[in-house]
């Protein structure tokens, strides 16, 4: 039995990963931020949420296909950005990208991932997104949504909720900043994971050099393992994102991107309705999978008074501690159109690429189609509250 097959949920292939990755890479895709409050709270408020069972109803032939962002997906959810794919495994985004094409589900490549969009448009196949930080140099910005435009993105996720950065105290200790720090910890690290050295750096190593940011400006495109000096004689520092920004910058990317436009990051019913206001195609209801703000709340638990905000005029999607197709079924129940992943697929890339993407896939289509048999349901679109458990 392969390493794969022994995995039976997304918790075994997370400890699979543990076991694969060096502390700095793992921590870095597992934890949140400072007492990781928020992290633990998106898990616990998925754990309260409770589903009633329905008997005696045909469920011969439950499906899980949905409209996203007005085209089919094979299930409601698209793969969240995240930039480390590419240190989970060679070029993991690439290999992700692949999964979620033959999953039937949208893919969205990270601003700060080691794989350059070309190849994913050329390659990989399947729907692709493109996520989006603002640099304070907003025409760099806009000149990488215009390539993400003439590579064919189909849509644009404006990542928001970054304030002035994430307090991520384990990064620092274990050296894993930008630049990677490389120290005795940090090295040390790395050789006591020959597998994920060899495969990953190694690889790197013969096929170019150690991986960039492939996909910014080229005067920020140092090495993952560059120094300040190094820094310096680019642009000072590395790429900054901006801090002060608006909502006629929402209207600036809605007039050059011509795919579908989403904002990411959104936990008000206020800032929900300034996005239909300016014309976005959805929203992502996110406090970042609990790494940035310590003291958000969890996405499951704001995600009524925002279904109630937007009332129908756009799509809503969620992130933030989705593990279980039964999660994915709670937050349709309470009105998401869709949900994004983030660490679930990427511990399964960083066990096995491709093929441990598409193990994590299967498991959450099997555990959601289970679910809604249980709720006796057989299409997504019958999922309402009434499936809930109010106590």
């Amino acid at each position: 039995m392969s390493r794969l097959d022994s995995c039976y949920n997304i918790s075994d292939l997370r400890l699979e990963a543990q076991r694969r990755l060096p502390k700095g890479v793992f921590d870095y895709i597992d934890k949140g931020t400072e007492d990781m409050l928020s992290l633990g709270n998106n898990r616990r408020a998925f754990e309260d949420i409770k589903l009633l069972n329905k008997t005696v109803v045909d469920i011969s032939d439950v499906k899980l296909d949905a409209t996203v962002l007005g085209k089919h997906a094979a299930m409601p959810m698209a793969v969240a950005p995240t930039g480390t794919a590419g240190l989970a495994w060679y070029e993991g985004e690439f290999e992700l990208a692949k999964a979620a094409a033959k999953a039937g589900v949208p893919f969205t490549l990270a601003t700060g991932s080691n794989t350059p969009m070309e190849k994913l448009a050329n390659e990989a196949g399947g729907r692709l997104w493109m996520q989006l930080y603002m640099w304070r140099e907003k025409h760099l910005s806009d000149e990488l949504v215009k390539r993400a435009a003439r590579n064919g993105f189909e849509a644009l996720i404006w990542t928001v909720d970054i304030g002035h950065g994430a307090n991520r105290e384990h990064n620092l200790r274990n050296g894993f900043a930008t630049p990677y720090v490389l120290n005795t910890r940090s090295v040390v690290d790395m050789l006591l994971h020959p597998a994920w050295l060899a495969g990953v750096m190694g690889r790197y190593m013969m096929n170019g050099g150690m991986p960039k940011h492939v996909n910014y400006p080229p005067g920020y495109q140092t090495k993952i393992t560059g120094n300040v000096a190094e820094q310096k004689k680019t642009h000072g520092v590395a790429a900054k994102r901006a801090d002060r920004v608006g909502w006629d910058d929402v209207d600036r990317l809605r007039d050059i991107f011509p795919g579908k436009l989403l904002i990411k990051g959104i936990v008000r019913p206020d800032d929900a309705q300034k996005a239909i206001e300016h014309g976005v195609d959805g929203i992502v209801v996110s406090n970042h999978g609990g790494r940035n703000m310590d003291s958000a709340p969890a996405t499951i638990e704001v995600l009524p008074q925002i279904v109630k905000a937007v009332d129908g005029k756009m799509q809503i999607i969620i992130d933030s501690g989705v593990r279980r197709g039964s999660d994915i079924v709670k937050c349709l129940a309470l009105g998401a159109d869709a949900v994004l992943t983030g660490r679930a697929t990427l511990y399964g890339t960083a066990v096995g690429g491709e093929a441990g993407a598409l193990r994590a896939f299967e498991l959450l289509k099997e555990e959601m189609k289970r679910t809604m048999a249980y709720i006796g349901v057989q299409r997504v679109e019958e999922i309402d509250a009434g499936c809930v458990w109010r106590g």
